[in-house]
């Protein structure tokens, strides 16, 4: 809990919340980051500019926080080996789960979706076992 900040984590939260219920409002559309992405690699037509306009805003916002002197700096204390598997697992169980962690617990859960209940029960028991693993078994 080093360097909690509840009061930037509940903006932080409400400017997401906002962000999906604005996306399903006005276009229709989950704010599932594995949908968005791959959307944009399937190419379909005229589903490009809301994608893109949605990426660009992810990857913007820490941009312009570093330009406002508030830089975002990820503390990963782990190598590209086992970032880079992560990343491949978290993957796998995308496509299992048939959407990612910000589709099922922010989007599929305020819609009342039974499926998103499982998979983010799932999402959240794998990374509790993960924790309590590498804390206390491996000695992490």
């Amino acid at each position: 809990m080093d360097g909690f900040t509840p009061i930037h984590a509940a903006i932080g939260g409400l400017m997401i919340g906002a962000s999906a219920a604005l996306l399903l409002l006005l276009n229709g559309r989950i704010a599932g980051i594995s949908g968005i992405v791959g959307g944009l690699l399937q190419r379909p037509r005229g589903d490009m500019d809301w994608r893109i306009a949605f990426l660009v805003g992810m990857i913007g916002a820490p941009v312009i926080a570093a330009l406002l002197g508030q830089p975002v700096v990820p503390d990963i204390s782990a190598g590209w080996g086992e970032v880079l598997a992560a990343g491949f697992l978290v993957g796998i169980g995308t496509r299992y789960a048939g959407g990612c962690t910000s589709g099922h617990g922010v989007c599929g859960l305020s819609r009342g979706s039974v499926r998103s209940l499982v998979a983010t029960l799932t999402f959240m028991a794998a990374g509790i076992v993960t924790v309590f693993v590498m804390r206390h078994v491996v000695g992490g």
